[in-house]
């Protein structure tokens, strides 16, 4: 067995029933919007999200109709925010393959994310259970936020490691908190155990962040992301922000400004990635991945069943040794 096997062995039966809903929720009689959603089901990964909701449900209990119903609409909420992400970043490609606005056109590609979202919604009330309502629509707000503040902070003449934090916390780790907490919700775990759900969640989220972030700076064709492409769209993530404040003098201080006013060239972005990577920039984000991972690990309950606690563990160790 793979990693991945291993992980979701525990949850095996249950995930098996999540695809199926989640198959049946991307069809539709309109044949244009059923091309479509036929794409991107096509083009659907290892469910990483899903999986944690029925994990963290089977930490406290069962398992139920509410988890699966708030698993797909966590899925499709994220489905519906890639969709529009790359729309808004002008992406030709998601993760080495052609984005929905490449295949088709950005109108079709926004009309999809709508749809997309409404079906989110419709299943979070299926659920019956407000609290699942409520977490799904504030996870939107969420993803809406972090997006604005990164596009408000190109402008920003700071290099910010606590904007970094704020706006993964919403973009990404928001995901993995929300998917967390809806597995708990589910099950009617207690208060307390809500609420260290939800941390376990955005402990893994963070740590998912920064490993991506540290992926900018290797060439890789299977992400379908160069080296540097963050960087192209002006975004400037944990490593150089690092060595931005601790390493570098004025010439590559400006040269950060440039990267982010889109002005910079990709010879300068190459100069750039190789000066972070020289002065210890991906040695910093490992070792406070790590950092977060260990955060994670210290929250599950001694007293959990131990095949859960193991799947959980594996998740985590997964997220930050992953390579792609």
């Amino acid at each position: 067995m793979n990693k991945i096997e291993l992980i979701r062995k525990p949850v095996e039966k249950e995930l098996g029933e999540f695809k199926l809903l989640f198959d049946d929720s991307l069809k539709s009689s309109t044949p244009l919007l059923n091309e479509v959603l036929s794409y991107i089901k096509k083009r659907n990964g290892k469910m990483m999200r899903p999986i944690l909701v029925l994990l963290m449900a089977k930490l406290f209990a069962a398992p139920n109709a509410s988890t699966l119903h708030a698993a797909l609409s966590l899925e499709l909420l994220h489905t519906a925010s890639l969709v529009h992400d790359d729309v808004v970043d002008e992406s030709n490609q998601r993760r080495g393959q052609s984005s929905v606005n490449a295949m088709y056109d950005n109108k079709v590609s926004v009309l999809v994310g709508d749809y997309l979202l409404a079906t989110s919604l419709k299943h979070a009330a299926v659920t019956g259970q407000i609290e699942l309502v409520d977490l799904v629509s504030r996870l939107g707000q969420e993803l809406s936020e972090g997006e604005i503040i990164q596009l408000a902070n190109i402008n920003n003449l700071d290099f910010s490691e606590e904007i970094y934090f704020d706006v993964i916390r919403k973009k990404t780790a928001a995901l993995f908190t929300a998917s967390a907490e809806c597995g708990a919700v589910s099950v009617k775990a207690s208060e307390g155990n809500i609420k260290l759900a939800a941390l376990f969640g955005e402990m893994i989220g963070i740590a998912f962040q920064i490993k991506d972030d540290i992926f900018d700076y290797f060439e890789n064709e299977e992400l379908g992301k160069p080296t540097g492409n963050d960087m192209l769209e002006g975004k400037l993530t944990l490593p150089a922000l690092y060595v931005l404040n601790n390493k570098a003098g004025e010439k590559y201080r400006q040269l950060a400004l440039k990267i982010r006013a889109f002005e910079a060239s990709r010879d300068e972005i190459e100069d750039f990635v190789r000066f972070v990577k020289q002065e210890g920039g991906i040695e910093y984000a490992q070792n406070v991945m790590y950092d977060y991972r260990n955060r994670a690990l210290a929250l599950l309950p001694e007293t959990a069943d131990e095949s859960v606690r193991e799947a959980l563990t594996m998740y985590i160790d997964y997220v930050i040794e992953r390579n792609k």
